[in-house]
């Protein structure tokens, strides 16, 4: 991926077109790196991204839109304070750089006009949303600020006055001349592959556009510069300028480039023609190109990462109550075999007189069996024989106390075992963030998750609004409802379906529940396949084959007091055999 100072300018011509003379009317910070503002601009209300993320920095006009918190951040209330109401007065990229300048002009609490700047600088883990006052060129704040520990260079902090980031000594591309271009290609003594030759030298050039360069001037990118004929660097200026001169004119053509698995390769402002001309999307808007581009990757980033604390506190409980069910079942194991200590202690007491102090273990009569068979009793020598009798009796009344407790609790756990699993499944399953926001309520609910938001009693008040299940249609124009998580699943299968819907789900395995809508139909073999695909897909058995699914008629269906979200039983089942396989799934057509 390449959003690289090409990019950003032209990023920056269409938003000129889009949003100069507009007033901005919202502004969200949905993500602790990102904003959302909403600029009217001639009838049309554009949502304007822009986000400072470490793996995804970016600017463009969104289609899409988030959860905003409850909470509007401290630098979201500073924006909307001196942004709100404001006209955009000009955008402007900086040397060719991944830097983008936004002036607003907005009154002030005199209903004085004055003038800010936003600046977004695209950066990778260095990327930055600043708030500066134009006059003074001073930092207002921004949303994430730069400490000296952090870096001697270059702080960014309020109070102190902005300045650009260095430009590393690069030249600009569009403004080379051709013995200025000949002379850098020339003093190379490092023999650097060719096509680095461009993004070391050059201000906002990548390496996929250097490697187009070369592609165009029919050069191999590894080859060393100083093995480069005259002829040859004629003939690579003359496509650096082509390429260049259609920048200056702001000639662009942004395209999505996938591979055969339909599967996003590249994106640029300019056709690649390295990649050939086949899998190729091209759009008129550069907006839209890095909308599909950036939007899955992005919402794939932060699930990661806001799922991988969850995840392993998740996983760190189910390995206990494995290990603890392991330690419940050799007890209730042990405590069968505690009829023994009952004889023991009876044999003592009724030869107490034969056996002598200090003795470590006695061999008497066992009158409870049949053949009055000798029997070995192991004593402790340090007691007496009385007490040894006592100490037997004891063991046994504990150990059957013991396996009543063991028969409640071994449920209990094996319970909980397959809840934790069910939720591993869910986080897996999460292709949103506001899924993974509902499984963590879930956990705060269920107490494996201390509630540290400073607006608990806020979200106890507040009616929890469930994202909606994943719809598919059938084949055969049937409704097929999947859960998405564990409370997703009971609202799905006690509260959405009715009595006579089919509901199925893997046999003994954790996973979503599934409802097919019957509506007074009968329902075909092929959806009834296709819904058990669905079950097995969204499953612990997603990458398995000939995977068993139960299903039957919901009514059937029930949960029993006091279990945890999701979890259900039922009887009067069948059981279809599936392969989860993803392009079958695929086929089945999801509704949005």
């Amino acid at each position: 991926m390449s959003f690289d100072g090409i990019v950003t300018r032209s990023v920056v011509d269409e938003l000129k077109s889009s949003l100069l003379g507009g007033r901005i009317d919202k502004i969200y910070q949905q993500e602790k790196d990102e904003i959302l503002i909403q600029v009217y601009n001639k009838g049309v209300n554009h949502r304007l991204l822009i986000s400072a993320s470490s793996n995804n920095p970016r600017i463009y006009i969104t289609n899409f839109s988030k959860k905003n918190p409850d909470t509007p951040p401290v630098f979201c209330m500073l924006l909307r304070k001196h942004l709100s109401g404001g006209i955009v007065l000009n955008i402007e990229q900086y040397s060719m750089d991944r830097v983008v300048i936004i002036d607003v002009s907005s009154l002030d609490e005199l209903g004085l006009p004055t003038e800010k700047s936003l600046i977004i600088e695209i950066m990778g883990k260095h990327s930055n949303i600043i708030l500066v006052d134009k006059s003074s060129s001073k930092i207002m704040d921004s949303i994430k600020r730069v400490r000296e520990d952090m870096s001697r260079v270059r702080q960014i902090l309020p109070g102190f006055i902005y300045e650009y980031p260095p430009t590393q000594d690069k030249k600009d591309p569009l403004n080379t001349s051709k013995d200025e271009f000949m002379k850098v290609l020339n003093e190379d003594k490092d023999g650097i592959h060719l096509y680095k030759f461009f993004y070391f030298n050059y201000t906002g050039l990548s390496p996929l556009i250097s490697k187009e360069i070369c592609f165009r001037a029919n050069l191999d990118i590894d080859r060393p510069i100083g093995s480069i004929s005259h002829e040859e660097k004629e003939n690579l200026y003359h496509v650096f300028e082509e390429i260049m001169s259609d920048i200056k004119e702001n000639k662009y053509n942004p395209l999505c480039i996938y591979n055969e698995s339909d599967e996003l390769v590249a994106f640029y402002c300019l056709d690649l023609q390295q990649f050939g001309s086949t899998n190729k999307d091209f759009s008129n808007s550069i907006s839209n190109v890095l909308d599909n581009s950036f939007r899955r990757k992005d919402v794939f980033d932060r699930i990661s990462q806001k799922s991988q604390s969850m995840r392993k506190m998740i996983q760190g409980r189910l390995d206990r109550a494995i290990k603890k069910h392991a330690k419940q079942k050799e007890e209730l194991f042990d405590s069968q075999d505690r009829e023994k200590y009952k004889i023991y202690a009876d044999l003592i007491s009724a030869n107490i007189h034969l056996i002598p102090k200090g003795a470590k273990s006695i061999e008497l009569d066992n009158f409870y069996d049949e053949n009055m068979a000798k029997i070995d009793i192991p004593l402790d020598y340090k007691i007496s024989p009385a007490l040894n009798a006592q100490r037997y009796y004891k063991k046994y009344s504990k150990l059957k106390t013991a396996e009543n407790l063991l028969l409640e609790q071994i449920p209990e756990t094996e319970d909980e075992i397959l809840y934790l699993e069910n939720v591993l499944v869910s986080i897996e399953n999460s292709y949103e963030v506001e899924e993974l926001d509902e499984i963590k309520e879930e956990l705060i609910k269920e107490g494996y998750i201390k509630d540290n938001s400073k607006n608990k009693k806020k979200r106890k008040n507040k009616e929890e609004k469930l994202s909606s299940p994943y719809h598919y249609i059938s084949r055969d124009g049937f409704t097929i409802f999947v859960g998405k998580n564990n409370r997703q699943n009971e609202q799905l299968t006690l509260k959405t379906a009715h009595k006579e819907d089919i509901w199925l789900h893997v046999q003994n395995m954790p996973g979503s529940h599934v409802i097919i809508k019957k509506e007074n139909k009968d329902i075909p073999d092929t959806t009834l396949e296709e819904a058990a695909i669905l079950a097995a897909y969204y499953s612990k058995g997603k990458n398995g084959n000939h995977i068993p699914v139960d299903y039957t008629m919901r009514k059937n269906v029930r949960k029993q007091p006091n279990s945890k979200p999701g979890m259900v039983i039922y009887d009067n089942y069948k059981t279809i055999s599936v392969s989860p396989d993803k392009e079958v799934v695929n086929k089945i057509q999801l509704m949005k």
